[in-house]
């Protein structure tokens, strides 16, 4: 079925966008995922026209409307699918056929799930952690930085959307995020308060543990954690060394092999990360067969003239 957009106009106060825009605020800021319903096109008689919004929740509709009824009930359904599958899609509908609406028209909706972003916090306002609250703040996680020194985090050099709490981060943690789109680095200036924080973060409901560390490190550990008595399904959980390996060796190239991993991570990629331009590609791997032949001919004028 093919719909025909209608004409812009001017909207009104009335038109419910204010409403849908800072419902779908609210719900970034509560961390919560929504999905915008759109009117992209109409045939004939709809109740509303090309544009109309509504915003809808895990649970259903929040805000808006793209005028109820069996059409509303449909949208939101497929909205609440979308979020599931994290995936947008197109819906077209003949309002009296699919429906049984009286209207007689047809509607076509574009449904597009939003993700709230995904909290990470950093244990440690140091060279590495402040170069990676700034990446990562830019590669849009929500950053928040915990150290109880006062004067390291001020001479971080934060920027302004990450949060910082000047606290012992062990005493911060019952008021940290946590849930499945928490990630916690533990980036701390004390191997002590590292081993300390990482046994605190692994039994928590959290997405991912990273720990910065060497080999040696990381393999102490996991010593003392089993030591301690801590599940080894527990312990596995723990990423470390963290980050990519590129070789990298000053605060900033750390920060990218981190921030690397939590992308990696927040995309859901299980393929080995390698470079790109080491995947098989074979319009650049394989000559073409017209070069071959061409090759192939010209070695075999060059023998025989020398034959």
């Amino acid at each position: 079925m093919t719909t025909t957009p209608t004409r812009p106009t001017a909207r009104r106060p009335g038109d419910g966008l204010v409403e849908v825009f800072a419902a779908a605020q609210a719900a970034h800021e509560a961390g919560v995922p929504v999905a915008i319903v759109v009117v992209v096109g109409v045939d004939g008689s709809a109740p509303r026209a090309a544009g109309a919004r509504m915003l809808v929740g895990p649970e259903g509709r929040l805000a808006g409307t793209i005028g109820g009824g069996a059409l509303e009930h449909r949208a939101t359904a497929a909205a609440v699918e979308a979020l599931r599958t994290g995936r947008p899609q197109r819906l077209a509908m003949h309002l009296t056929r699919d429906l049984g609406m009286c209207c007689g028209g047809a509607v076509e909706l574009f449904i597009d799930p939003i993700a709230p972003a995904e909290d990470l916090v950093i244990h440690g306002a140091g060279h590495v952690g402040a170069a990676t609250a700034r990446i990562a703040a830019e590669a849009g996680f929500r950053v928040t930085v915990v150290d109880d020194r006062a004067d390291i985090v001020e001479g971080a050099a934060l920027p302004a959307g990450v949060r910082a709490v000047v606290q012992d981060p062990l005493r911060a943690l019952p008021a940290l995020p946590t849930g499945p789109r928490s990630l916690h680095l533990v980036v701390s200036h004390d191997h002590a308060l590292d081993q300390r924080l990482v046994e605190a973060l692994l039994p928590l409901p959290v997405r991912w543990v990273g720990l910065i560390g060497s080999r040696a490190k990381v393999a102490r550990f996991c010593i003392r954690l089993r030591a301690a008595g801590m599940a080894p399904e527990t312990i596995a959980r723990l990423r470390s060394p963290v980050g990519l390996d590129i070789g990298a060796e000053t605060p900033a190239e750390i920060a990218i092999s981190v921030v690397a991993e939590l992308v990696r991570v927040r995309r859901g990629v299980s393929r080995p990360p390698v470079p790109l331009a080491e995947h098989p590609l074979p319009a650049r791997d394989q000559p073409a067969r017209g070069a071959t032949e061409g090759a192939a001919t010209m070695a075999t004028t060059a023998q025989s003239r020398s034959s």
